[in-house]
């Protein structure tokens, strides 16, 4: 496994619409082993290929500890509910923003071995979903943030 360099705001990378994964290869398997590990190293809860300079339709997402989620192809089938909260990316270092998502997400995507699998998650798990399958599609929070939030603001949430 290797840590991989995460790509930052700025970077076209991160506006692209991601292509799908046709068939599970030994180097998809090596891009969710990798992504899995990049992610923890930077203390994130979730990462998309195109976060990692891949433009694959990817996603890892681990909000509880040792509870991975690994998404190919990922597409929210069902939805329900809102939240509102603080929201921050690991391309977008240092920043955080107030965005609605949805409470409650039903995702279907494909796991390591081809299976199609549903995942239904809530609060944090359903708003990582969200996050995450966006960049997929070339979308950062920051164009759905309501406002950014100050330093303070973050600080006080803490």
């Amino acid at each position: 496994m290797a840590k991989l360099k995460i790509v930052k705001v700025g970077d076209d990378t991160l506006r692209k619409v991601c292509r799908p994964v046709d068939t599970i290869t030994p180097r998809i398997l090596t891009l969710l082993d990798d992504m899995v590990q990049t992610m923890r190293a930077a203390n994130g809860v979730g990462l998309a290929a195109p976060q990692v300079g891949v433009l694959r339709r990817i996603v890892v997402v681990e909000v509880e500890p040792g509870e991975v989620y690994e998404l190919i192809n990922p597409k929210i089938i069902a939805f329900s509910g809102e939240q509102e909260g603080a929201e921050g990316c690991l391309s977008v270092p240092g920043q955080w923003g107030l965005v609605k998502r949805p409470m409650h997400v039903t995702v279907r995507a494909m796991n390591r071995h081809g299976q199609i699998v549903d995942y239904t998650g809530s609060e944090l798990l359903a708003r990582c979903f969200c996050h995450e399958i966006d960049h997929l599609d070339g979308k950062l929070y920051i164009d759905r943030a309501e406002r950014m939030l100050t330093e303070d603001e973050i600080e006080a949430d803490d």
